[in-house]
């Protein structure tokens, strides 16, 4: 009761805000969390994003490949039976998705900050990655 009291003033204190209850009770904020400038383009569904690539150039679709096996790889890999090997096997795929859309901005971005971001996303998440799968090779699962 409490959470959804605390929630209901977060709606009214923070115009914008939307939140999201998960499967567990949890309340989340959603993605209209984001700065007016992330939602300028994004379709009215999520799923609508799908296979779209929101303008459909080359370079958004370089951005955009790749969510979807991201998102069913983080699915599956939560599907483990111990929830630390569920973590660490859902967060590999996310990691992974991270490069990809790093590498996007390194392909067709022209911002000195921004590409700097995306090469140091590249080098943390790949170290990151050959932690998690040393931590699962360990676990012998």
């Amino acid at each position: 009761m409490l959470k959804r009291l605390i929630a209901t003033a977060a709606l009214i204190a923070v115009p914008g805000l939307a939140l999201a209850q998960d499967h567990s009770g949890h309340t989340t904020a959603a993605a209209t969390d984001l700065p007016a400038i992330c939602l300028a383009n994004a379709p009215a569904e999520p799923a609508a994003m799908a296979g779209h690539a929101m303008g459909g150039s080359p370079a958004h679709q370089d951005l955009m490949d790749g969510m979807d096996q991201m998102n069913a790889d983080m699915m599956a890999g939560g599907t483990a039976a111990d929830i630390d090997v569920a973590f660490v096997c859902s967060m590999i795929p996310h990691h992974r998705g991270a490069i990809d859309m790093a590498e996007a901005e390194l392909a067709h971005g022209d911002d000195p900050w921004a590409r700097e971001l995306a090469q140091a996303v590249v080098t943390a998440q790949e170290k990151e990655i050959a932690d998690m799968i040393a931590w699962l090779e360990k676990q012998g699962k």
